[in-house]
């Protein structure tokens, strides 16, 4: 876990020279759902209200992957249900053919994901081998608050999907796009505060803490 905090972080705080780093990651299972009731705008003296019961229309998945140098964010929806060992990593290799036409030829391409075992598989695995300029930093496990594009997700779902109501997938998928076309055209980079030597030490006195409240 050590290795990987300080491989991540040292990327965040000092991206290497003639390369892109991107943080990727999917977000499953995103439910297209229609209230009840229409949505009642905000009104003054009034918050926006919801009726907290709805429909469900299917789903769909993003993957995206956040430019930490700029903010923008590059997504695609995969909107069908695949059968499970071709779906976990066609959906990456499709998002990775996306990244190298869209990020020039001469840059080199670091990638900060999850550590899960099949973005380690065998067709990711030769994939990149025909594009030696990708590099992989995977984060520790049960530790994906390390990949900024997890913060991007919470906006997406915070300012997009809750306060929205959609009758079909197609629906939701437009927002989706529609959100992310909206993002970029004014991104703004998150801004990494914490050195690994600071988050590794939270993380042990937090550690220390627990063992102390179950002694």
């Amino acid at each position: 876990m050590v290795e990987k905090v300080r491989d991540i972080v040292g990327l965040y705080l000092s991206p290497p020279a003639n390369a892109l780093v991107l943080c990727v990651d999917e977000k499953s299972q995103i439910q297209a759902l229609s209230r009840s009731q229409p949505i009642l705008p905000l009104r003054p003296g009034s918050l926006e209200r919801r009726t907290p019961d709805y429909f469900r229309h299917g789903v769909t998945t993003l993957f995206a992957a956040l430019d930490i140098a700029t903010g923008k964010v590059i997504g695609r929806c995969f909107p069908k249900h695949r059968i499970r060992e071709f779906r976990e990593f066609r959906e990456l290799l499709e998002l990775l053919e996306l990244l190298d036409h869209s990020v020039p030829p001469d840059l080199d391409i670091h990638i900060v994901l999850d550590n899960y075992a099949t973005h380690k598989s065998a067709p990711i695995h030769r994939w990149l081998l025909k594009h030696p300029r990708y590099h992989l930093h995977f984060t520790p496990t049960h530790a994906s608050w390390i990949n900024q594009i997890e913060r991007w997700f919470a906006l997406l779902t915070q300012r997009q999907i809750k306060r929205g109501s959609h009758n079909n997938v197609a629906s939701l998928i437009h927002a989706i796009e529609d959100f992310i076309r909206t993002h970029n055209t004014e991104p703004k980079p998150m801004r990494w505060q914490k050195t690994s030597d600071e988050i590794l030490a939270a993380i042990t006195r937090f550690a220390s803490q627990t063992l102390q409240t179950h002694a």
